[in-house]
Parts: C-alpha cells; sequence; structure tokens
C-alpha cells in the first residue's frame, strides 16, 4: 500500500484538525502539510508536492478555486478534493473545471469525506449528495 501525501486546506482552525483527525484513522494517508489561506496553499503545494490537496473555497488572499487553478498547472499529479460550505451549482461546478476530481460539502463531511477521498483517488469524480449537479443547457437544435 503506498502512502498518499495530503495538504489539508482551510482557514478554520478546528475544520483543520477535524480533517486531519479523520485521516489518521487510514494509515495509507499521510497529512505533509496544512495552509490557512489560497495563496499559502499555492506556495505549499508547489513546495511539497502533495498527492492530494484537500481545500475550502472560502479563502483568505485567494479564493479557493482560483488556488486549484494555480495549484493545477504547479503540480499536474495533484488530486483535488474540495470541502466547502458552498452548495450554489455555479460555485461548484467553477470548482470541478478547475481542476478538482470532487466536491464535499462540510455538513456532509462526517459521512463522505474518506468515501470522497477514496473515489477521487481511484480517479473517479466524488461529488456530495447535498449539492445540486449545475444545470446544463440542451444543444440547440
Amino acid at each position: 500500500m503506498s502512502i498518499v501525501r495530503t495538504l489539508v486546506v482551510d482557514d478554520s482552525e478546528p475544520f483543520r484538525r477535524f480533517v486531519c483527525s479523520t485521516l489518521e484513522g487510514r494509515p495509507e494517508l499521510q497529512v505533509i502539510g496544512e495552509a490557512s489561506d489560497g495563496l499559502e496553499a499555492v506556495h505549499k503545494a508547489e513546495e511539497l508536492k502533495p498527492d492530494l490537496i484537500l481545500l475550502d473555497i472560502g479563502l483568505p488572499t485567494l479564493n479557493g478555486v482560483e488556488a486549484a487553478h494555480r495549484i493545477s498547472n504547479l503540480v499536474p499529479g495533484a488530486t483535488i478534493l474540495f470541502l466547502s460550505q458552498e452548495t450554489d451549482a455555479e460555485v461548484v461546478a467553477a470548482a470541478l473545471s478547475n481542476g478538482a476530481r470532487g466536491y464535499v460539502l462540510k455538513l456532509d463531511a462526517i459521512l463522505e469525506l474518506l468515501p470522497a477521498v477514496e473515489s477521487v483517488l481511484r480517479g473517479q469524480r466524488f461529488i456530495s449528495t447535498g449539492v445540486t449537479p449545475p444545470h446544463t443547457t440542451p444543444p440547440a437544435a
């Protein structure tokens, strides 16, 4: 079993603690760093080259969507999973189109964090059950 080097990014220290303690139960998931704002996340991702990044959207200095975009360019092999309280379908769509493989609502993280991590590490997309998928416009006839 290979070790998955993980970076946890959230401006709420108690939520970061929750995420880290949840991941500690899985020996293959090793937290190698934490960040509390978007710019710090970009710098730590570039420095540490994590395999997995758990990233909030509502971050100071640089929002998570823009941070994900930058990280995807700097560390193309990293898998990004958003952990956010934002439920707006357009925000979710923006997050997923900027390099993220999954999206978990913070309210659902107790039940969905580990299954989401497993899914995205297998290359599958994961979207929280509480998220309404973005509307798509049908093609013109």
